[in-house]
């Protein structure tokens, strides 16, 4: 199992920049990706990022591409999303999660606890 830890998240004005974070712990070697999804209120979880550990591949969302950077620092287990030209409809709890390269949340089976995001217009 791994154990996934996200902060950075908060509140910032819509064309700003954040930047989160996941650390992971545990039986990372048996993880292929990380990925990034989120949840606004009222809504479904969706996709927002994936990338696999080895090669760093990496693969968006639209809805995303363009504005938002996922990266790793293999040294340090650690998982970043950079979020730039941020827009309200950003707005969400954003989830870190650890399993295979996919943009389905059910190829994933470890998931951090989330960390919120809020982009005011």
């Amino acid at each position: 199992q791994v154990q996934l830890v996200e902060s950075g998240g908060g509140l910032v004005q819509a064309g700003g920049s954040l930047r989160l974070s996941c650390a992971a712990s545990g039986r990372t070697f048996s993880r292929y990706a990380m990925g990034w999804f989120r949840q606004a209120p009222g809504k479904e979880r969706e996709f927002v990022a994936t990338m696999r550990w080895a090669g760093g591949i990496t693969y968006y969302a639209d809805s995303v591409k363009g504005r938002f950077t996922i990266s790793r620092d293999n040294a340090k287990n650690t998982v970043y999303l950079q979020m730039n030209s941020l827009k309200p409809e950003d707005t969400a709890v954003y989830y870190c999660a650890a399993g295979f390269t996919s943009s389905s949340e059910s190829d994933y089976p470890d998931w951090g606890q989330g960390t919120q995001v809020t982009v005011s217009s």
